[in-house]
């Protein structure tokens, strides 16, 4: 295989982000930059939806994961699979088929600033991309829950800094593994917490914002003290090297007008994913 199944998904409805209608532009560069084997648009409405049961947007949000499970259909059994939104939740359908194919042998691996962690009754925004998570352990809303849902304890979320009172509280009841950004700084603990879940693949799951604002401010909700840029590369190669990559996703990259910086950033990590060929497969 030349290298992965590139999606784009340039989705921005599930943002609370001001900024939002920068996703559709960081979405199609960054897809530009990866080396593919096949690549894919997959075809959204860019239009604003209507609100339903506490979640903005809730209709074209529907119709885009029935969009992208379509997508996801017509990739070939055991090719590799790069989700680029968009915001976080694209990756409802992807994690989805990744669960399918994989099932209890399967963790999820949450590289982000935020838990994503709310339903539709706590979510100070009613955005989805904050909801997305909860979603995909079983707790999602109507129209927008996984065909199967992903065991709690099967979560390593890593690099969160900004959990509302009512995520921190989830993480401890549901058994959800947390590393905070220090714990990153070398990746035996990342590993340890993998190992942890029983897993024997893991998919990975990058909104931008996981990284510190000084290193890649072009997000919608940047929060201060996150990674460094080989900080994060340190740990995908050491999970890569161990487990079998069932997947990956790259998401919330705002696209600015003055992108030169981010752009050297975005090189920099597609470089470290995928500059030596496709990752270990499973």
């Amino acid at each position: 295989m030349g290298g992965p199944v590139v999606l784009e998904v340039a989705q921005w409805q599930g943002s609370g982000a001001p900024t939002a209608r920068r996703l559709p532009g960081g979405a199609a560069w960054l897809a530009g930059q990866i080396p593919a084997g096949r690549r894919r648009t997959v075809t959204l409405d860019d239009s604003v939806g209507t609100a339903r049961g506490g979640v903005r947007n809730a209709d074209v949000l529907e119709r885009h994961l029935v969009a992208v499970r379509a997508a996801l259909a017509e990739v070939p059994p055991g090719e590799q699979t790069v989700i680029v939104g968009g915001d976080c939740a694209v990756d409802l359908a992807p994690v989805e088929a990744a669960l399918s194919a994989f099932g209890d042998r399967l963790a999820l691996v949450w590289f982000d600033a935020h838990g994503d962690l709310n339903t539709p009754e706590s979510s100070p925004s009613g955005a989805f991309h904050g909801m997305v998570l909860r979603a995909l352990i079983g707790d999602g809303p109507e129209g927008l829950r996984p065909a199967r849902s992903l065991s709690a304890d099967r979560v390593v979320l890593a690099g969160a800094r900004s959990l509302d009172p009512g995520e921190q509280a989830l993480v401890e009841s549901r058994g959800i593994r947390h590393l905070g950004v220090e714990q990153l700084a070398e990746p035996a603990p990342l590993l340890a917490a993998v190992r942890a879940t029983g897993a024997e693949a893991v998919y990975l799951h990058i909104d931008l914002d996981v990284l510190d604002p000084t290193v890649f401010p072009a997000v919608g909700t940047p929060e201060p003290g996150g990674l460094g840029v080989e900080e994060l590369l340190g740990a995908v190669r050491a999970l890569t090297e161990e487990f079998p990559l069932a997947g990956l996703a790259l998401t919330e990259y705002e696209r600015t007008e003055a992108a030169g910086q981010e752009e050297v950033v975005l090189r920099r990590i597609v470089d470290g994913l995928f500059g030596a060929g496709p990752e270990k497969t499973a």
